[in-house]
């Protein structure tokens, strides 16, 4: 059996629920994580969902902001929504599904505050608040061993760690995202887990690879000023099944579209 896992930061799922349901459609990941949905549990679009196949959906939102949900083709249990910083933001959801017996897999689902503009946690709150929030997430990965069994962690985790994660390591070094203190937080949680690093096993790491293009780009594709801001990792344990990954970058195109892409990995039972 072959898992599809994908995630996808969305901007507004009831804006862009056509772009879901095309990307549903044409690719039928096994499951898909979305972040920034941007609205309540209640006013999330559980029917488009239930009609696209997908019938167990676990969601963390709230008005307006931020917001993450789950949604499969298998069924979902232990579900879990952890809070981070006493901010009351909905940035994480967790469950555990099961592709293969007696194989239980935790998936973790993230959307890692963006920071502001100025990357100086003493002049920038929210700056302040991403490293604490990188902070308390490597204190909680590091407690309770979120990696020791079968796990993945997906979502729009906010900064490209790696110089060819952006269109230019130079010019990015204080631009928030990819600004060292960032990175070496980033690199924290991911020994925490330890995790591997599931998008770079498959592209080597001094080729650039991206998931997010900004808006303000007259022409996205021509500039391709792009950013890896969007991750999947797995547990060491869950390594050895990976079986490939796809960056979903045409969807950039679309109308309307997020200025995030889809990213699909697949495992192997």
């Amino acid at each position: 059996m072959r898992l599809t896992v994908a995630t996808w930061n969305i901007n507004s799922v009831r804006l862009r629920i056509n772009l879901v349901a095309r990307f549903l459609k044409e690719h039928a990941p096994d499951v898909l994580c979305l972040q920034e949905t941007k609205c309540r549990d209640a006013e999330f679009p559980l029917g488009d969902f239930h009609k696209l196949g997908y019938s167990h959906v676990v969601i963390n939102g709230q008005k307006g902001y931020h917001g993450v949900a789950i949604a499969s083709k298998l069924p979902l249990t232990e579900a879990d929504r952890r809070g981070f910083c006493d901010k009351g933001d909905a940035r994480h959801v967790a469950v555990t599904l099961t592709p293969a017996a007696d194989k239980p897999v935790r998936l973790h689902n993230f959307y890692v505050p963006a920071g502001g503009d100025e990357p100086d946690p003493l002049i920038n709150p929210k700056f302040a608040h991403k490293l604490a929030f990188l902070d308390e997430l490597v204190a909680w990965m590091s407690a309770d061993g979120v990696a020791n069994t079968d796990a993945i962690m997906v979502g729009d985790l906010n900064i490209a760690p790696l110089e060819a994660d952006v269109w230019s390591h130079k010019a990015l070094l204080r631009v928030v995202s990819h600004t060292p203190i960032e990175v070496e937080k980033l690199g924290l949680v991911l020994r925490a887990g330890p995790w591997v690093d599931a998008m770079r096993r498959y592209v080597p790491a001094d080729e650039k690879l991206y998931t997010w293009w900004s808006y303000r780009a007259r022409d996205w594709a021509e500039s391709n000023r792009g950013r890896r801001l969007d991750h999947v990792w797995v547990s060491e344990s869950l390594a050895p099944r990976l079986g490939g990954m796809r960056v979903l970058s045409e969807s950039r195109g679309w109308e309307r579209p997020s200025d995030h892409v889809p990213v699909l990995v697949h495992l192997d039972y």
